[in-house]
């Protein structure tokens, strides 16, 4: 089935160690595996030899070519349904999306127009508990508005 897919390779010279069904099958066991390149058992070829075939191959698009061809000989012989069915565990908001506030809506624990800090708390906290006045505008602003 993968042989008329397949690309002719005429090189003058010595005749090749493996066949090319050895070096495929060697590409997919790796794959079906799941183990590196260098474990490719010695029945396949080497694994340069195979490694080296996946990238050429690879570079040249024969792959992508190969894929479509029998995608399209399936989808001819009716074996193929293009349906579609999303579920909820492969499907992800950005990781941006979760907690962030929507304009317009304010939360009630929140009075209008304040910040995030409350900055009588803060005065107040640091200097009623003994320690130094605390200022919580950054020094950059120009004039220093602690007022102790």
């Amino acid at each position: 089935m993968l042989e008329p897919l397949l690309p002719v390779g005429t090189r003058p010279g010595r005749p090749p160690t493996w066949t090319r069904r050895q070096l495929i099958d060697g590409i997919r066991w790796p794959v079906r595996a799941g183990t590196p390149w260098r474990d490719v058992p010695p029945a396949y070829g080497s694994w340069q030899a195979v490694y080296g075939l996946f990238r050429r191959w690879q570079r040249a698009g024969v792959w992508a070519q190969i894929v479509a061809a029998l995608q399209t000989r399936a989808d001819a012989a009716g074996l193929i349904t293009w349906d579609v069915s999303v579920d909820s565990t492969i499907a992800r908001a950005h990781q941006h999306a979760a907690g962030a506030r929507k304009r317009g809506l304010i939360s009630a624990s929140r009075p209008v127009g304040q910040g995030h800090r409350s900055r009588m708390i803060t005065r107040w906290g640091a200097h009623g508990a003994g320690g130094p006045p605390s200022c919580i505008w950054p020094p950059s602003r120009g004039r220093n508005r602690c007022r102790w």
